[in-house]
């Protein structure tokens, strides 16, 4: 097909639908996580106000939540909440330290990225230690 005598030329973009060869940069895997870590807290927030009602509603219920908390599972799915609670707030402060103008060049986008992820890791250490 010819366009004002020119030939049209189909583009040939490069094509990699394998995800195990994309090397994503920090700043792409901090985003992501950020929004994964805001999904669990919202799925983990029906479970956490469930708690509190049930303990706040009786000494029964206080003895139930407790119980259910000894749970090696239910340590390791709290343990999972408050590690996604610190990466979305690391990651929150991140963003508005970026709103504010510091950090949005590249390079420094990349050691922020970084930074956010060490100070999870220490906050899930903390938070493992606060669980069991």
């Amino acid at each position: 097909m010819e366009l004002s005598g020119q030939a049209v030329k189909k583009k040939q973009r490069p094509v990699n639908l394998d995800l195990q060869t994309i090397r994503f940069p920090a700043t792409a895997i901090a985003s992501i996580l950020h929004r994964i870590s805001g999904v669990i807290m919202f799925v983990a927030l029906s479970i956490l106000l469930w708690m509190l009602a049930t303990s706040l509603s009786s000494p029964e219920g206080f003895a139930q939540v407790t119980s259910i908390l000894d749970n090696v599972l239910v340590k390791l799915v709290m343990w999972g909440i408050l590690t996604a609670l610190a990466y979305h707030i690391v990651g929150g402060i991140r963003h508005l330290l970026m709103d504010l103008g510091y950090g949005e060049e590249l390079d420094s986008g990349n050691r922020s990225a970084r930074a956010a992820f060490v100070i999870t890791v220490i906050l899930a250490v903390l938070a493992g230690v606060l669980v069991w």
